[in-house]
């Protein structure tokens, strides 16, 4: 199965100047938890989740609106590939511990999105073992309970 198979074509993205009060609001009226940050060619060069947002907005006692992406977005961007198979996909998800990867053309323009939702919704093709090591290995559980 590759990427194109189960990833969602359909992802909103934001400039790097966007504030931060109209990425929660893109957020909420999109019931999404994660934007990529692209320049004004569509090349992506950050991403920003809501976890962001509170740990280094809100936690930090900066204003909303008027605190910019660029100013607390993540800029190691890990991303696939539409014609990458799913399984490498999801190794890279693993090995980053990352629950979405923005997917990219050649030149880097974001095409779609690829989280641990559409691989869920793509479990009987996937299988549901491969899902739930890929989600174990992002958070990195410990499956093992002998602690000695």
């Amino acid at each position: 199965m590759k990427v194109k198979d189960c990833m969602c074509e359909s992802v909103c993205s934001v400039k790097p100047e966007t504030k931060i009060i109209e990425v929660v609001k893109i957020m909420q009226s999109n019931h999404i938890g994660c934007v990529p940050v692209c320049d004004n060619t569509n090349t992506v060069c950050g991403i920003l989740t809501d976890r962001d947002i509170l740990l280094r907005t809100v936690a930090n006692n900066k204003d909303v609106n008027t605190t910019a992406v660029s100013d607390i977005m993540s800029t190691e961007v890990c991303t696939c590939c539409k014609n990458d198979d799913i399984s490498k996909a999801q190794n890279k998800m693993a090995t980053n511990q990352v629950r979405r990867l923005p997917v990219c053309d050649e030149s880097n323009k974001v095409i779609g999105i690829l989280t641990l939702g559409d691989l869920a919704q793509s479990d009987a093709q996937i299988g549901s073992d491969s899902i739930t090591r890929t989600m174990s290995d992002i958070c990195n559980c410990n499956t093992n309970k002998n602690n000695g």
